[in-house]
């Protein structure tokens, strides 16, 4: 049971998930991530910040997946990104 945690905490490193949003962007999968950077960039916001909200609605996604013990919900991750720059999930 550690190890699982161990790796839940490894994964929600700010870095990590950083990371994990370049490697979306890179890949374009999904586009919804790339949409979403646009997005916020067009309405002003620096880059980097825009990477760190998103970073936040992939950690939620994780963190929902953990909850729920089932796989990547890109359906809800999308919901998430749609959101942003609100964080409803984390009031």
């Amino acid at each position: 049971m550690t190890d699982h945690n161990q790796d839940t905490a490894e994964f929600f490193d700010e870095q990590t998930l950083l990371e994990t949003v370049e490697n979306q962007l890179a890949e374009g999968n999904p586009l919804q991530v790339k949409a979403t950077l646009m997005r916020l960039t067009m309405k002003g916001m620096p880059r980097e910040e825009a990477l760190q909200y998103i970073a936040c609605a992939l950690g939620a996604e994780l963190m929902a997946m953990d909850a729920d013990q089932g796989p990547f919900n890109l359906v809800r991750y999308g919901q998430f990104l749609d959101s942003l720059p609100e964080m409803p999930w984390a009031e």
